[in-house]
């Protein structure tokens, strides 16, 4: 696998195809313009459940992943792309209903979001005890819980609900449950990366391109930047460097989950504007650009897609997908359903000062 460290545009490196551990597509004519870009990246994708209703039974679950199959690209050949989906964890999630879902094949995890911590997040889990008897059946069966590792308590300053989670949640389920395999998703802090780092080994975590690239400058200086506005919200610099050296260290514990998060344009440049950033159109690459500036771009294939499948016990992919260095702008907008998004680096990116992209060959 040649470098593309320091290496003049033209030079190629090839890679297994990653897949993606935490996506959003939406609902509706937009998931079409979301898979247009997911499906050239990945070979499979955990779809997320918050959508309004959010993906609370096994029967909605099955239907959502046929909508997704029903938007697929016309001339993506048949079997080269994968939703794999979840359920909506809630206070009243029954062990029944966990067993059900995962023995349909197609349903691969639970997603647990604290109330209030996020986009369509306000059905979500009021006390984590109270889920105890759900968690327990999938302990028993093997299946993934997915976490948005945050507390949503008033007055926790929103920079430190990370560290507060893992101190009052994470911490005394891991205990109580020592065989429930975790995924923290999009961790943010270097809290994270140390507590996942000496955490039993079925907690892992996922790490997105923009936590790798950006720290909260990004989104305050110079101006509020709305594109980048996250949740979890973008940290200080040293947080951004622990999750780069912990995506780069080639530890197992750490994989690829993008959190591509579409908002169409009017919800994101609003007085009370959505959190998510939408890197679907380029996420490998961007993570390639990350683990370049490590010095590590032979450690990129098992982050993207080794580590991932193996903790969700998936075969790796057999497809392989070559990305080349070259020159490119990213558009100022992608169509979105009836309306437009902006993507991360849209058009020329001041934040980064770069043009220098890589460009992907699915094969």
């Amino acid at each position: 696998m040649s470098s593309l460290s320091s290496a003049p545009e033209g030079t190629k490196l090839t890679i297994t195809l990653p897949d993606d551990f935490h996506h959003h597509f939406r609902d509706g004519p937009a998931t079409a313009n979301v898979l247009e870009h997911a499906t050239q990246q990945f070979g499979r994708a955990i779809a997320m459940p918050n959508l309004r209703p959010p993906v609370t039974t096994t029967e909605m679950a099955l239907e959502y992943r046929q909508r997704i199959l029903s938007s697929l690209p016309k001339d993506l050949p048949h079997g080269s792309f994968e939703p794999l989906m979840t359920l909506y964890l809630t206070d009243n999630t029954s062990p029944d209903e966990i067993k059900k879902a995962f023995a349909t094949g197609h349903i691969k995890a639970c997603k647990y979001y604290p109330a209030g911590a996020t986009t369509n997040s306000d059905a979500g889990v009021t006390d984590v005890k109270k889920t105890y008897p759900a968690l327990r059946a999938m302990e028993e069966i093997g299946m993934v819980l997915c976490i948005h590792s945050e507390v949503s308590t008033p007055g926790i300053d929103i920079f430190d609900r990370e560290p507060v989670f893992i101190e009052e949640i994470i911490k005394p389920l891991v205990k109580d449950m020592p065989k429930l395999k975790i995924v923290m998703e999009h961790i943010s802090t270097k809290d994270a990366v140390d507590y996942v780092m000496t955490a039993p080994d079925n907690v892992k975590a996922s790490i997105t391109c923009h936590h790798l690239l950006y720290n909260r400058n990004a989104l305050l200086v110079g101006g509020i930047k709305p594109h980048f506005y996250c949740l979890p919200i973008l940290k200080r610099e040293t947080h951004r460097e622990a999750l780069l050296r912990a995506a780069t260290s080639g530890s197992n514990k750490f994989f690829l989950g993008t959190d591509s998060a579409p908002h169409a344009v009017e919800a994101k440049e609003a007085a009370c504007g959505c959190a998510g950033a939408y890197t679907a159109h380029c996420a490998v690459q961007l993570y390639a650009e990350a683990f370049e500036s490590m010095g590590a771009l032979d450690k990129l294939e098992a982050f993207c897609s080794f580590h991932g499948a193996d903790h969700y016990q998936l075969p790796r992919n057999k497809q392989k997908i070559t990305l080349e260095k070259k020159s490119w702008i990213v558009p100022k907008r992608y169509s979105f359903g009836i309306s437009q998004l902006v993507p991360i680096r849209a058009g020329r990116d001041n934040v980064c000062n770069t043009d220098v992209r890589l460009i992907i060959q699915k094969h």
